[in-house]
């Protein structure tokens, strides 16, 4: 079974940023089989009913019922869905404290598909200065497409825009979903816990010092760098070219 877990931190069910949510999981089920994902299941986390909860744990650092239910689908999801609404330029404040009451390691190395909805367009890059960088610090895997969603992309147009561009927004969801879903498949064929490969010393084979344990590979020389590197120039000629003994 693979598990997509959708962070909806809009302020009602009816909400642009909950209409986000059901399109982008439309797409991820329509497109699932065709990126070798099966047995898909979204299970939502509507930040909403948990707001009281999640200031209770900022204060206390215990999670309620409903809220530690919400913090391990996300923790056990192959992958996440943050969609958050935008307020004054960036994520919402509800949007953040659920974040920080995650633990330490909770999305690292989690697919993450990056969405947010507002009343213009001129609000798109919110995706991209807040959203980004915060999963990044993470260490969470936010894939390259994000979907921002104006007014204008639900059949309406804000008074500063054509109305033109509303057309794209299903196109963007599915590029979006199609990377997530690329990202799980590579992810559990790899998994999160998988061992690193073993270091290997100069020369190809395992290093062992005198009592046959494995020991830390041998610096490279300037000689083995010039093998690899054609143009390579050890620091002692460029200094000696420019005078300097």
């Amino acid at each position: 079974m693979t598990t997509i877990a959708v962070i909806n931190a809009g302020m009602s069910e009816e909400s642009t940023t909950a209409r986000l949510g059901h399109t982008i999981e439309d797409a991820l089920r329509d497109l699932a089989a065709g990126h070798a994902v099966s047995d898909l299941q979204v299970t939502w986390v509507d930040l909403r009913p948990l707001a009281h909860q999640i200031i209770d744990n900022l204060l206390t650092g215990f999670p309620a019922g409903g809220l530690r239910t919400a913090i391990e689908r996300v923790r056990a999801a192959d992958a996440v869905v943050a969609l958050t609404p935008t307020y004054q330029a960036s994520f919402s404040g509800l949007f953040k404290a659920f974040l920080d009451i995650l633990e330490d390691g909770a999305l690292r190395d989690t697919p993450v598909l990056i969405g947010a909805t507002g009343g213009s367009a001129r609000h798109s890059l919110v995706t991209e200065t807040a959203m980004r960088p915060l999963f990044i610090y993470m260490h969470a895997d936010p894939v390259p497409t994000a979907v921002f969603a104006a007014t204008e992309d639900w059949g309406a147009h804000a008074s500063d825009s054509s109305g033109r561009d509303g057309g794209r927004l299903g196109s963007r969801v599915r590029r979006a979903a199609g990377e997530l879903l690329d990202r799980v498949g590579g992810h559990i064929a790899a998994p999160r816990d998988a061992a690193p490969p073993s270091s290997v010393g100069v020369g190809g084979g395992d290093r062992q010092d005198g009592e046959g344990r494995a020991a830390a590979p041998a610096p490279a020389s300037p000689a083995d760098a010039r093998e690899g590197y054609p143009d390579f120039v050890d620091f002692e000629t460029l200094l000696s070219r420019g005078g300097v003994r």
